[in-house]
């Protein structure tokens, strides 16, 4: 059983900002697209951001381009995402997701195109 193991969630005020963790120590770990989606209640799960095995190439939904940055440590089995600005509509559940199969660009904003996923870290933005 691969584990994703998400941390840094928790209750901030709207503009605040946030920094959110993903360790996958049983990943072979640079063979693998990592990605953060996010649910929120009522609703489904929602791409956020996802990074390239290298760290080279990132990609960001529209509703938090520019206020978030995904980053990864290769050396350390880890994934990072930043978010600054944060408005209540960011509140959610967010997970992280790890895929390396071969798939079409559009899977890989879709909850379909990941294979191990953690089980989530809570984001409460008050306004």
């Amino acid at each position: 059983q691969v584990e994703l193991v998400e941390s840094g969630g928790g209750s901030v005020q709207t503009g605040d900002s946030l920094r959110l963790s993903c360790h996958a120590p049983e990943l072979t770990f640079i063979t693998y697209i990592m990605a953060w989606f996010r649910q929120a209640p009522g609703k489904g799960r929602e791409f956020v951001a996802r990074v390239s095995p290298s760290g080279a190439s990132s990609y960001y939904s529209d509703s938090v381009k520019g206020r978030a940055t995904i980053s990864r440590d290769n050396e350390k089995n880890t994934v990072a995402l930043e978010m600054s600005g944060l408005k209540p509509d960011d509140t959610a559940v967010y997970y992280c997701a790890a895929d390396r199969e071969p798939r079409e660009d559009w899977e890989r904003t879709h909850p379909s195109g990941y294979t191990y996923w953690g089980l989530g870290t809570q984001v409460t933005v008050s306004s």
